[in-house]
């Protein structure tokens, strides 16, 4: 399978790339205002992440656009590990942020450089057993998907199978080129919908729109429980994303949150 093959360039990884691309971008900025309890941030600490997210997801768009499946993998796994950090984050957070420790001085460190966060399997096991996410653990860890995710990401990573280097070369014709893109389509919207499983569960605050704020700053009185509204970008990858290919995990958001998500 060559590059200029038309069935490779207009496979439909690319237009989901983008769609990731464009919620990351649109989620940074819109919880950039919010505050970080436990920190000293002036900004969310998530926009900083989200933010970086979406530009290792072009690096991966680049990097497929170019026939370097293989690089793209790792890519993958890469953000595998920033959101399984910006998730133990947020959770931590949550665990030890209280009036009587109104700063979470692991989290500060890790801010400044001073600290790291433990590695990725420390992380992982430390959201898989904390109950405040427990309904959504039952849901994303039903199934072995994500070890199999893990594993493809850690095989290119790691040269565990040296053969995958071969995707790198984009004048190579493979015939299960076209097969690794489905897969590599199918792994990076599983780690897309459990980020966003685990961040709507812990913030849905993160979903609502800007129209409460906007009537503040305009000096109008808002509209009755406007502040529970979901913003348009954020409904639209609920539904075409998570409701359509993890109806369960949808149900169960709806059910916990407060917003105002149809």
């Amino acid at each position: 399978m060559m590059m200029t093959d038309e069935e490779y360039k207009n496979h439909h990884v690319f237009s989901e790339l983008e769609r990731y691309i464009e919620f990351y971008k649109d989620l940074s900025w819109s919880v950039f205002r919010l505050c970080s309890m436990g920190t000293h941030a002036i900004c969310c600490i998530d926009y900083y992440v989200h933010s970086s997210i979406q530009g290792k997801l072009e690096s991966t768009r680049v990097l497929l656009n170019d026939g370097r499946t293989h690089d793209a993998y790792t890519l993958l796994r890469g953000y595998y590990d920033s959101v399984i950090t910006n998730i133990y984050s947020n959770l931590y957070l949550k665990d030890n942020f209280s009036m009587e420790k109104i700063i979470v001085e692991e989290i500060i460190d890790w801010l400044n450089g001073k600290e790291q966060l433990p590695d990725f399997g420390i992380m992982s096991n430390y959201i898989r057993s904390s109950n405040k996410v427990a309904a959504i653990n039952n849901l994303l860890y039903a199934d072995d998907r994500y070890e199999k995710v893990r594993a493809r990401c850690n095989d290119h990573t790691h040269y565990n199978v040296p053969l995958n280097a071969l995707l790198n070369g984009n004048e190579i014709r493979l015939d299960h080129r076209l097969q690794v893109l489905n897969a590599f389509s199918g792994d990076a919207r599983d780690v897309f919908i459990l980020h966003l499983a685990y961040l709507f569960f812990l913030n849905d605050h993160y979903m609502t729109s800007s129209d409460y704020l906007d009537y503040l700053e305009c000096g109008i009185t808002p509209e009755p429980e406007s502040q529970y509204w979901v913003a348009p970008f954020i409904q639209g990858v609920f539904d075409n994303i998570i409701a359509k290919h993890r109806t369960d995990i949808a149900t169960t958001i709806k059910q916990y949150t407060c917003m105002r998500i149809s």
